[in-house]
């Protein structure tokens, strides 16, 4: 009896601070920090303004005319070694803007932060490059198995050190909800340390219910460590909120926090989602700690989202992954000791044993400052390869001109290529940008659904019931360039058809979108979405 007056009497506590959270939350974007900070930085790009009209004035008399400063950045953004998407948009900006522009590219390009984070983050994959070995059994049984793919994973342990495993279990979760209660589980069982690391976390049930473990781990004696992105403490924390988390026994740290200054750093967010406990099993997905992930408040219509459990090997990956973020910022203790059992060099000898029944996984994570777009090879290889069908399902489509013409020919050399996307966005600009794909995907034989109960927030991607990625990547520039990702590429794996049957589950619930319906679309949505195109990219 007392334990179920605790129970109401702790959800009465969460709705009335949800309600109190609602009526401050105007007063103190405006009085608060939150305010304070944009009030700065408006008045830094006031500044930054007055500063570039004034130099612009010296820039003309020297050179003549802007017309030659404009050509001379022009020169500079095409020799640039980056997407061609990224240099239309800034080419764009310096022509509808020559001097501004050219002033604005060249103070972004020049700034020494990013260049000791990108230092900085060298450093870290070098003092780790030999905790993550390959072991020769397992590549020689892909390969075995399927030359292609081991030529993918191939590319992914040269190009960012993580290796494909075997030994490792794999459990779909194909909301937010089923996921929730395994995570609480899991963390409960925890005997050494649990590492949390996400892109959004905000007070509410979910949150409270994980915080209320991890107090009591830090009792028991259990390591916890908290990590989360910086546009946290503007959107959904209090300002004391780390503090708070220390205290607790927590150690606690923000990723690239926003301060009232201008900087290319914050484009890159930590858009990862991880948990691992103990080394031996780790999530990963889209389900980030907050009551909309569990449909416990509803934004956006009802909230769809997916992600997995893996038990075994393959969560050293993300144990590794962690650590690494966690030391850009400071220089921690041997890592190698928060791996299950430290990796020691594969014995190639013994060919039995290789521990692949079920199946091979490959974590792995990008690096938007290393310029490896590695998420986005991941997906053309996959798409490239399909036989019969791919099946993605994705919050958001603004895909480069390769991954668009990948899905193309895919579909116009006959195979099965389906998109679920939203019906009820959670960004209109985002949305507009996807609609204005449309038109070209569906007259090449793609195929487009809506999920019409609402916002669809998982990064899935399958092909041919034989291999698929479930991740944080979604198929849009941020994620592919601007953001750090993490995702899991799983071949053979018996959970691949729970992943295809909950595809084609959700795909009941969808609309298909029709010739008829893109004619039709919005006229405001349509040119939003075609002029936004230009500066995607930058967004």
């Amino acid at each position: 009896m007392e334990e179920m007056e605790e129970q109401i009497s702790r959800v009465k506590n969460i709705k009335d601070r949800s309600v109190d959270k609602g009526r401050r939350g105007i007063h103190q974007v405006i009085f608060g920090r939150t305010g304070v900070l944009i009030l700065c930085l408006l008045a830094e790009i006031l500044l930054l303004f007055l500063v570039l009209h004034y130099v612009a004035q010296y820039i003309y008399l020297f050179f003549g005319g802007h017309i030659i400063f404009a050509f001379l950045v022009l020169l500079l953004i095409i020799n640039h070694v980056e997407h061609p998407a990224f240099q239309l948009a800034w080419a764009s900006l310096v022509l509808l803007f020559p001097i501004f522009g050219g002033l604005l590219y060249l103070y972004l390009k020049l700034q020494p932060g990013m260049r000791v984070m990108s230092g900085r983050m060298q450093e870290v994959e070098q003092q780790n490059q030999k905790l993550l070995l390959q072991d020769s059994r397992i590549m020689r049984e892909l390969a075995f198995q399927d030359q292609r793919a081991a030529q993918l994973a191939y590319y992914v342990g040269r190009r960012q050190g993580y290796p494909v495993f075997g030994n490792t279990k794999v459990t779909y979760f194909s909301c937010g909800e089923e996921m929730f209660e395994e995570l609480k589980k899991q963390l409960r069982d925890a005997k050494q340390f649990i590492f949390l690391e996400y892109f959004i976390i905000s007070e509410g049930y979910m949150w409270d219910s994980v915080q209320e473990i991890l107090e009591q781990k830090v009792r028991e004696g259990v390591e916890v460590r908290l990590m989360y992105d910086g546009m946290n403490e503007l959107n959904n924390l209090p300002h004391d909120f780390s503090r708070k988390i220390k205290s607790l026994g927590i150690r606690c740290k923000v990723f690239s926090p926003v301060y009232p200054v201008i900087s290319t750093s914050y484009n890159n967010r930590d858009h990862r989602k991880i948990a691992v406990i103990d080394g031996h099993t780790a999530f990963t997905g889209g389900v980030n700690l907050a009551d909309e992930y569990i449909n416990r408040r509803e934004r956006f219509g009802h909230w769809k989202d997916a992600a997995i459990m893996l038990r075994g090997d393959a969560a050293g990956s993300f144990t590794v992954m962690f650590l690494k973020m966690w030391d850009v910022t400071e220089k921690s203790e041997n890592p190698a000791v928060y791996l299950k059992e430290p990796m020691k060099e594969p014995q190639t000898g013994n060919e039995n044993g290789a521990g692949t029944e079920e199946g091979f996984v490959l974590p792995y994570a990008t690096n938007p400052l290393a310029e490896t777009q590695t998420a986005e090879h991941v997906y053309l290889e996959i798409i490239n390869s399909a036989v019969r069908y791919v099946h993605i399902m994705t919050p958001y489509l603004v895909p480069d001109h390769e991954l668009l013409q990948a899905l193309i020919y895919a579909a116009q050399r006959g195979i099965d290529v389906k998109l679920i996307l939203p019906h009820i966005p959670d960004k209109k600009y985002a949305f507009a940008l996807a609609h204005s794909y449309y038109k070209t995907l569906v007259s090449a034989g793609v195929r487009i659904f809506e999920y019409t109960p609402g916002f669809i927030h998982s990064k899935v991607v399958i092909s041919d019931d034989i291999c698929a990625v479930v991740g944080a990547i979604n198929l849009d520039y941020r994620s592919l360039y601007l953001n750090f990702e993490c995702a899991a590429w799983l071949y053979n794996v018996p959970e691949i058809h729970k992943i295809e049957e909950d595809f084609k589950k959700t795909l009941i619930e969808c609309q298909l979108v029709t010739p008829f319906d893109i004619r039709h679309d919005k006229i405001t949505r349509k040119l939003a979405g075609h002029v936004l195109k230009v500066i995607a990219p930058l967004m």
